[in-house]
């Protein structure tokens, strides 16, 4: 019996202390990470949303799944900007200032702001983005003020993890330009990865966003497949990929996840079937660590895009 109480004291003794009034230690918790596309709110998605008289109109089928999340990460196609009139047609995007409601109402926490159409409303649109997003409680990643604040990334928190951000594309000018915005951050494996090692100090999980690929393609480039690989090589957990318009291969590698395309997610191209379908990637992480990954169907219509 002595030896019997004397194993249950010293058993007791391993035992968190709490005391009175302390909460206990709570558990890790798991985070869910939602990663959709190509999100561009100008030409017939903007026209429909002022005909609805409604700037979240493109957001309303999709809005609870993705404000659901504990991160939300899109890729902002179009810049936003307060000047001249909205785009009806073509290749270069202005988003009403307006149109930023859908993201909100979407819950979405961080965007990419490095993409061929980061520029389309020149340097000014570039400025207004930012500041824009800033205004209205959303993070960017891959423009800043400056080109060394464009490589720093973005740190987010959630669940007692820190999530660092960072995004790159494979061109910044779409043919408008003749020169480099250094706010704009381009593929470079090089700089990724010294940026990668950079964040690593300041994240325990480090995103990289990248705008590459051939647009249509059902597979990833050479390109996207070593910018991706060098990428989990430098430590880099997740990379999440768009610009193809289409869906592309999911890969596993190094311990990590690549998503090379999501496809479109709020966009107005309606000629081909491939670019109405697109993906949202849902990631669960506990204490650093990938623990599963999920994908879920979008179809994209006149009205938005909806769960499949």
């Amino acid at each position: 019996m002595y030896r019997f109480r004397l194993i249950v004291l010293l058993a007791l003794t391993l035992l968190p202390v709490v005391r009175s009034g302390e909460p206990a230690p709570l558990a890790p918790m798991e985070t869910r990470l939602v990663f959709g596309g190509d999100v561009m709110m100008s030409r017939y998605v903007g026209k429909a949303a002022r005909a609805a008289g409604d700037p979240a109109y493109p957001f309303r089928e999709i809005a609870p799944f993705l404000k659901a999340a504990d991160l939300t990460f899109v890729n902002l196609e179009a810049p936003f900007s307060d000047k001249g009139k909205p785009t009806q047609s073509g290749l270069v995007f202005r988003a009403g200032p307006e149109m930023i409601e859908g993201l909100k109402l979407a819950g979405v926490d961080v965007v990419s702001t490095a993409n061929n159409h980061a520029r389309d409303c020149g340097g000014y649109g570039v400025e207004f983005t930012l500041d824009w997003l800033t205004a209205n409680g959303i993070a960017a990643t891959g423009s800043a003020a400056s080109a060394d604040a464009a490589h720093e990334g973005i740190v987010l928190a959630r669940n007692g993890t820190r999530f660092g951000f960072l995004a790159y594309t494979y061109d910044q000018s779409n043919g408008n330009h003749s020169d480099i915005d250094a706010r704009v951050a381009v593929m470079d494996i090089p700089a990724m990865k010294k940026d990668v090692w950079r964040l690593r100090s300041r994240a325990s999980v480090v995103i990289v966003s990248m705008h590459a690929g051939t647009e249509y393609a059902p597979r990833p480039n050479h390109q996207q497949q070593a910018f991706a690989h060098a990428a989990i090589d430098a430590g880099a957990q997740i990379v999440v990929g768009h610009h193809p318009h289409v869906t592309q291969p999911i890969e596993e590698y190094g311990g990590g996840l690549i998503l090379y395309s999501l496809g479109n997610l709020v966009f107005d191209q309606f000629q081909r079937k491939e670019t109405q379908r697109g993906e949202l990637a849902e990631v669960w992480m506990k204490e650093g660590k990938l623990l599963r990954w999920n994908l879920v169907g979008v179809d994209i219509g006149k009205a938005g895009p909806h769960l499949r």
